[in-house]
């Protein structure tokens, strides 16, 4: 992939994801995480951490963004970047990984601290609604 390329489409959702961090509520973390995806219709989305004082409660940064995504008209995921307060790039935790898995394509790219891997590569095996619709197709026996 050629420089030109590879700034043509991750530059806009780095800027994006550093953008969303002006945004974040992480008074107790202080640890502010902005994240960005394309759709595959070309819009950008982006989102922040929200966090909360009973801590479960509180809202990754992907999670805003997939609601932000949703709220737009939804759309699957074509490419996807997260960055920490510093602006580097951050892996998202397992349960984000479920979530981007949920709203993502066979072809989802996702920027990581170790290259571009696919959605398969950053959660290998993963259950999601195709194992739904296969169960649903063919109900195990009541007997």
């Amino acid at each position: 992939m050629s420089t030109d390329t590879f700034d043509d489409v991750w530059e806009p959702l780095r800027l994006a994801a550093t953008a969303a961090l002006a945004h974040s509520y992480s008074p107790y973390s202080k640890f502010p995480v902005g994240a960005a995806a394309r759709l595959e219709n070309g819009t950008i989305v982006s989102g922040c951490n929200v966090e909360n004082a009973s801590f479960g409660l509180t809202l990754c940064a992907e999670c805003t963004m997939v609601g932000a995504a949703r709220m737009q008209g939804g759309g699957l995921i074509k490419e996807f970047y997260c960055v920490d307060g510093n602006g580097a790039i951050l892996m998202p935790c397992g349960r984000c990984r479920q979530l981007l898995f949920e709203f993502s394509t066979a072809e989802t790219r996702l920027m990581t601290s170790s290259g571009i891997k696919t959605m398969d590569e950053v959660l290998p095996d993963a259950f999601g609604p195709r194992d739904l619709d296969r169960v649903a197709a063919s109900p195990a026996d009541a007997s």
